[in-house]
């Protein structure tokens, strides 16, 4: 299955919602796509929403990773919310969410990010 990535913005929050699987045939796109955005626009919160998130393997962890740090030099925020079980499984494995703020749905995050 292909992973679709929709990238918005409300403000100064990039908004990513990911459906279907990221792994190591997808990763590249998504970190493209994210890259892009970032550069264009004047981006200093990461939102992403993971409720049509059905897939994801360590490639994915890392691209996430990266966005994360990307962001956090800015003095930014990424906030992960509607996570599946097997995917909340997977971050909380590996250790993501002693550095992600994860709330249960994509109001709350822009909410705690001061932009609802």
């Amino acid at each position: 299955m292909a992973l679709h990535v929709e990238l918005s913005t409300k403000e100064d929050v990039l908004i990513i919602r990911l459906a279907g699987e990221l792994d190591h045939h997808t990763a590249e796109q998504l970190r493209r796509k994210a890259e892009q955005k970032l550069s264009e626009e004047n981006i200093n919160h990461i939102l992403l929403n993971l409720a049509d998130l059905t897939f994801m393997d360590s490639s994915g962890l890392g691209v996430i990773l990266g966005r994360y740090k990307q962001i956090s030099q800015q003095g930014g925020q990424m906030i992960v919310c509607a996570i599946s079980p097997t995917i909340y499984r997977l971050f909380e494995l590996s250790g993501m969410f002693k550095i992600l703020k994860f709330v249960d749905s994509e109001e709350q995050a822009l909410e705690t990010l001061g932009v609802a």
